[in-house]
């Protein structure tokens, strides 16, 4: 007898965890997994945006990919700078990020070239009469990088000895990003 009852509780408890998670149902965005996250070679943003009006919502997404991407960069280059002038122990490591941080906000704020979209998909959801709009977009970290350069040489506040820094981090990190797209 007791040994029916908890077998019993047993597969009571099995199926009613089948049944259902606490979190809710799982959804299936597009423009996830691999072929969506940046990796060695490109940095990749994805957004999404909702509203009533479809071109609210496009820019919505727009606006979320590029922050994504923006971010990457942001923490990349913060990571890449500190761990240089770590390595070199420069006395002035802190004018040089300072100028890394003022660069990756600059460099972000200009419309980039080689900025491509790789996906966009708009819905239509009649019954709350609203517009969801999924956008991704990539670039190459090499024609980031140098960009970077470029936006470096006509910036007014990198005296010389900061722009060779500046430079030889970046070139660096263009070498390694050329490097692992031949892999």
């Amino acid at each position: 007898m007791k040994t029916n009852l908890i077998s019993f509780a047993i597969i009571l408890l099995v199926l009613s965890a089948c049944g259902s998670s606490p979190f809710g149902q799982k959804v299936k965005e597009p423009f996830r997994g691999n072929a969506y996250e940046s990796n060695n070679r490109f940095f990749r943003g994805t957004g999404k945006g909702e509203s009533s009006q479809d071109n609210i919502a496009r820019s919505k997404a727009d606006l979320d990919a590029k922050a994504q991407l923006a971010g990457q960069v942001n923490t990349t280059m913060q990571q890449v700078a500190d761990q240089y002038l770590g390595q070199t122990e420069n006395e002035h490591a802190a004018d040089v990020a300072d100028k890394f941080q003022s660069l990756v906000r600059q460099t972000m704020n200009t419309q980039i070239a080689d900025l491509r979209k790789i996906g966009e998909q708009k819905y239509f959801n009649k019954k709350e009469n609203k517009y969801t709009v999924f956008m991704a977009y990539e670039i190459k970290k090499n024609a980031m990088f140098r960009f970077m350069k470029k936006q470096a040489r006509v910036d007014k506040t990198i005296d010389e000895r900061q722009m060779d820094i500046i430079d030889k981090i970046l070139d660096e990190q263009i070498k390694k990003a050329e490097e692992e797209g031949e892999n």
